[in-house]
């Protein structure tokens, strides 16, 4: 089949006729439309009934063998219902409420390779035996934790789980349940693509037993990847382990961030290349072995059994690695070109790849809910459109494959991560050939060895580190300049289709007229608009940060945050994983002003990955709380900010510190109104600000005293402040019980909106021209597998309230 067509302009290269689609059933049109239809679905804000989709399928199936535009129809059907039906499946096996804050006594096997942590342990269960109501649980995969005890010096009993083991064990779930905000990673949305139906922790450790030791090829996995700890050199043995068997959690964050900023995450874990690099040992082995023994060639042509060597190779390998869509990814597309061969009908690279794009729709249709499956088949894509001719010299096919890759999975890559790696294109260009054709084959070789006979593989796994060290500090090096992470705020939905059509103009071949207008169409991309608050406006952004608190605050030309979100030691830190993502993702590259309110951790938490994350000019917070400040926040303090005042109303000079009660509280005034920040004040600080200045609490947006606690919201402080929005920040089923019904009810009847972001995700608040308008996250962004029903009252991504509440005479 021809598969390039003559360049008619000035150059002389060709273009693939990739364009000239054929209507094949499995076509390259087809695998394209099918994708569509299974993004479309996965886009839905609901799954249409199931009846619905059952028809859409098998209507879909009927027209299948059907010419022309009814197959592309039927492709698009078969996308759009068979991922529906698939997601709707996943959904409706999460834990039902009913089951929540209950302990349940599961068993099971523990699947993939347990994560130990300083003080917890982190895997997968696959329930297999649930007594009685509790059955519900059983054949579902669960995300579970085993903490050690309060106050342990050394890990416990959770240092006897073994991937492979069935164990019986007391247990307390959840369904998935994550935090929504600007840039911030979709747990959910995860745990759908893993078909986790479940997340929660051990308890009554006392009663854990170990049914069974450990078996299987995860079994096998866990005890290599320990004799790699112990053999390979301790400063690297964390490397080797992830790059011969896919094992990344020894990995830190400090390593993940190296990686991310050098553009080297692709590389780490095991990725289609290396794969790849074993398919093709195999088919050299077996066609060395056809060329000694000619005669075999009789039976078997040396071409389909180098074929299906490769398939057997690349199979056996994915399956000891984990099986990561990667993985899966490479091993189709080897399955297909082995097949083709087996049949006589070989398959040029665009109808691999379509086939593989089918084969993995069809086998897990929701592998579009995971990054991987953009970045392999876009890059695979890429690569096939633009790579020069095959005689062309090696080092002209690595430079011009590492250019594409770097410039065609620039939108992608910004879209999904929010952020590009300006060192990775250098960094890839040392990496790819030192880590895959020498680090990578030494570690498949020990592993290889080491599987023959215990101690054989320690040479191999001992030049593998040494020789990734100085790679590592290169790159390390790289990485700590500011120049080597661009981070990118959030655009709009256009900005990528129209870079990647920039792109694919940048890379036609030469000769096309116009390339450097291309340019342009990157612009909404790497500039978009930030819907910056006009002078005299503010923008206030109440992040989900869980149990804790973490308030933006937008001015034209400045910034402030009012507290950094909860941290826990050697745990979750909202700092890191939820405020700083946040603040990139909202065009902020740098805060005038950090106020924290005290020092509780679940206010302070955050502070140092925050001061980490990005420059800041000035740090507040009362006086004697444990925060590093710079400045002391006291009644009194005032500024202004393109047109908007800031007015600090507690403590007062010389108050002592006490916690809660010395909470800094910060009045926000625009021109269109107020909003007032409180911290963790309580009933006896609401009376004293109430008694001497009760004109200051007059505000159309108050942040609920002390997450909604009952030791806060004194009658008289909500009266007096007629707000029409009372946001709450709260953790979805927290201990405390935060916020308090009958303090809900108190705002609500002074005419008060409350919402949380428990509830509601991240809070956005418009104090403007048009007046108060608010965004709730997960209402703006609905998505079928939210865990949060949408609001009622959240239909709109806009709202204007235009109704105040009547309050006392100021």
């Amino acid at each position: 089949m021809q598969w390039t067509r003559p360049w008619t302009g000035q150059g002389n290269r060709t273009l693939p006729a990739v364009f000239a689609f054929k209507m094949a059933p499995f076509g390259v049109a087809v695998a394209l439309v099918m994708l569509a239809g299974s993004r479309g679905g996965l886009l839905l804000p609901a799954l249409p009934a199931r009846w619905v989709l059952v028809v859409l399928l098998c209507l879909g199936i009927g027209l299948w063998w059907r010419p022309g535009g009814l197959r592309l129809l039927a492709a698009l059907l078969v996308g759009l219902a068979w991922t529906g039906l698939q997601a709707g499946h996943v959904l409706s096996a999460q834990l039902p409420p009913r089951f929540e804050k209950q302990d349940l006594v599961l068993e099971g096997r523990i699947v993939g390779l347990p994560q130990a942590e300083a003080r917890r342990t982190r895997f997968d269960f696959l329930a297999d035996a649930c007594p009685g109501e509790q059955a519900r649980g059983c054949g579902r995969r669960l995300q579970l934790s085993w903490y050690d005890d309060f106050g342990a010096t050394a890990p416990g009993p959770r240092t006897q789980l073994h991937a492979g083991a069935r164990w019986k064990l007391v247990v307390r779930l959840r369904a998935p349940r994550g935090l929504a905000n600007p840039g911030g990673f979709d747990s959910e949305r995860y745990a759908l693509a893993r078909r986790v139906a479940a997340t929660g922790y051990v308890r009554q450790v006392e009663r854990a037993r170990a049914l069974s030791p450990p078996t299987g090829v995860d079994a096998w996995r866990e005890r290599m990847s320990a004799r790699i700890a112990s053999q390979a050199p301790p400063a690297s043995q964390r490397f080797v382990r992830a790059l011969a068997l896919g094992d990344t959690g020894s990995l830190d964050d400090a390593d993940w961030n190296t990686l991310r900023a050098a553009g080297l995450t692709h590389l780490i874990a095991i990725s289609g290349f290396h794969v790849g690099l074993v398919a093709g040992l195999g088919a050299l082995l077996v066609a060395g072995l056809w060329r000694l023994f000619p005669q075999l060639g009789r039976w078997w042509p040396r071409s389909m059994a180098a074929g299906v060597a490769a398939m057997g190779f690349a199979t056996g390998y994915a399956v000891l690695s984990g099986f990561s869509l990667p993985t899966t990814r490479t091993v189709l597309m080897i399955a297909v070109v082995a097949l083709a061969r087996c049949g006589r009908r070989p398959a040029s690279g665009v109808q691999s790849l379509a086939l593989a794009t089918l084969a993995v729709l069809l086998v897990d249709p929701l592998s579009p809910l995971v990054a991987g499956f953009w970045l392999s088949f876009a890059g695979v894509g890429w690569l096939l459109w633009c790579l020069p001719r095959s005689d062309a010299p090696l080092l002209r096919q690595f430079l011009s494959a590492q250019g594409v890759a770097s410039l065609g999975l620039l939108p992608l890559t910004v879209v999904l991560f929010g952020q590009a790696s300006l060192a990775g294109p250098l960094a890839n260009l040392v990496a790819i050939p030192w880590w895959s054709l020498v680090i990578v084959p030494l570690s498949l070789l020990g592993t290889g060895l080491e599987a023959l006979h215990a101690g054989w593989g320690t040479p191999a796994w001992w030049l593998a580190g040494h020789a990734f060290e100085p790679s590592w500090a290169l790159f390390a090096w790289m990485a700590r300049s500011r120049f080597s992470l661009w981070w990118l705020a959030e655009g709009a939905w256009y900005t990528l289709p129209l870079a990647l059509l920039g792109a694919f103009w940048l890379l036609l071949p030469r000769g096309v007229p116009g390339k450097p207008l291309a340019l342009l169409l990157w612009l909404p991309l790497m500039w978009p608009d930030t819907g910056r608050p006009a002078p005299g406006e503010v923008a206030l952004t109440v992040l989900d940060v869980g149990q804790g608190l973490s308030v933006l605050v937008r001015t034209h030309d400045h910034a402030l945050l009012f507290d950094t979100g909860p941290a826990v030691a050697d745990g979750f830190d909202a700092g890191e994983r939820v405020v700083v993502p946040a603040l990139h993702a909202l065009g902020i590259d740098a805060l005038d002003r950090v106020m924290v309110s005290h020092g509780d951790a679940d206010h302070a938490g955050g502070l140092g990955a925050v001061l980490l994350g990005m420059p800041v000019r000035e740090v507040l917070a009362p006086s004697g709380s444990p925060v590093p400040l710079q400045t002391a926040c006291r009644r009194g303090q005032a500024w202004e900010w393109d047109g908007v005042s800031f007015e600090v109303l507690h403590p007062a000079r010389g108050f002592p510190y006490l916690g809660n009660e010395a909470s800094c509280v910060l009045r926000v005034q625009a021109r269109q109104g107020a909003a007032l920040l409180t911290g963790d004040i309580g009933q006896v600080i609401e009376r004293k600000l109430l008694r001497e200045q009760p004109t200051r609490l007059r505000a159309e947006v108050v942040l609920a005293p002390h997450h909604g606690s009952d030791e806060s919201s004194d009658p008289g402080f909500v009266q007096a402040t007629g707000a029409r929005l009372a946001l709450v920040s709260a953790g979805y089923g927290n201990r405390f019980g935060h916020p308090r019904a009958q303090i809900v009810r108190r705002w609500q009847q002074a005419g008060s909106e409350v919402l949380n972001t428990a509830d509601s995700g991240a809070l956005t608040v418009w104090l403007g021209a048009d007046g108060l308008a608010v965004r709730e996250r997960r209402a703006w962004q609905r998505r079928l597998w939210d865990a949060v029903g949408v609001r009622s009252s959240a239909a709109l991504s806009y709202r204007s309230v235009t109704t105040r509440p009547q309050a006392p005479e100021d």
